[in-house]
């Protein structure tokens, strides 16, 4: 039985996480940590675990973690989770970080985009990038884990067969998505309350946001070349989930059918990623690690489209997958 702690239990991947490893067979959650403001019974901060848990959320005390845990979740916010990293690892548990902290491999970039120094470059070497459709054998085994954002996650998937393959320019690849409002946090800005969010779409992180970077550089490395991408993201008035639309300039003839095998076979073993034969909707993927792709020619371009649960398959779905592998346990396990 793999004995999970959740650092960071008082937010949505932390709630999520919790959910998921309630129904796995072979994990037990045995810590759940926050901020002492944010602390109490599980069952009273997130009231759907009334008589399902009866843990405590908890300021998180180093010397009771060390022995008690195998798997730390460190469901922190970026720049906050490179703190606690190091200690985790230290005290002898396998780590599935969920910021950005680990995802970016030069240091200089992650400043850049994140506006802080990174304080602990001694471990991004160790981290793998924890998507498994493309770095399973890398997981396998692995001390830390750089859980992908949940917008890359999406647009990766999209066009991973597309990149492996050269059959785009790597120059000039359109990521277009839409999340919901979960995907804010569970404290969000004013433009997240309800009679903003309502009925309302809007874009934001206007060639800025902080995703793209993550996305060229593991596009890069499926691709085996540079990859520059303009990603444009937005929020819509529903509560999970990413609809992502890849725009993408072939370099030759190619036509639907061709990229219909190409994906089925690209795909083939995978079991959380399904090639669909149109294009796919947030809600068939709600509440799962699925992701749905269709991908078909227009107008000389090749359009890849993904749907995915954002805090499932774009975060703590994706998190209990890789904690699967990591323990040489089927991946599909608590999550179908």
């Amino acid at each position: 039985m793999i004995r999970v702690a959740i650092i960071g239990a008082s937010g949505y991947t932390g709630a999520e996480s919790v959910e998921i490893i309630l129904r796995h067979s072979e994990a037990e959650l045995v810590y759940l940590t926050a901020l002492p403001q944010e602390c109490g019974a599980v069952g009273d901060v997130f009231p759907q675990f009334k008589g399902r848990c009866d843990l405590q959320i908890e300021p998180l005390d180093f010397d009771k973690l060390t022995g008690l845990a195998d798997a730390a979740f460190c469901c922190l916010p970026h720049k906050v989770s490179m703190e606690f990293v190091p200690k985790l690892l230290g005290a002898g548990l396998k780590v599935i970080d969920f910021s950005a902290d680990y995802r970016l491999k030069n240091p200089e970039v992650y400043e850049k985009f994140y506006n802080v120094k990174h304080i602990d470059t001694a471990n991004l070497a160790r981290a793998v990038f924890g998507l498994p459709e493309l770095f399973r054998e890398q997981i396998k085994g692995a001390d830390l884990i750089a859980n992908p954002g949940c917008y890359p996650t999406g647009a990766l998937l999209a066009i991973a067969p597309l990149l492996k393959q050269g059959l785009v320019e790597a120059d000039s690849i359109i990521v277009n998505a839409v999340t919901g409002v979960s995907g804010a946090g569970r404290n969000p800005s004013s433009k997240f309350h309800f009679p903003n969010m309502n009925e309302n779409i809007f874009a934001y992180g206007i060639g800025v946001h902080r995703h793209m970077p993550e996305m060229e550089q593991i596009a890069g490395e499926i691709a085996g070349c540079e990859v520059r991408m303009l990603f444009q993201p937005h929020a819509g008035p529903f509560d999970r989930g990413i609809l992502s639309t890849v725009y993408c300039q072939p370099k030759g003839k190619i036509n639907s059918d061709q990229l219909s095998k190409l994906y089925n076979d690209f795909y083939s073993s995978e079991p959380f990623v399904q090639i669909c034969d149109d294009a796919p909707a947030v809600k068939d993927v709600a509440g799962t690690n699925y992701c749905h792709i269709f991908v078909t020619c227009a107008k000389g371009k090749i359009i890849s489209f993904s749907a995915i649960d954002n805090l499932v398959k774009g975060a703590s779905g994706q998190a209990i997958q890789n904690m699967n592998i990591v323990f040489g346990l089927d991946e599909t396990m608590g999550l179908r």
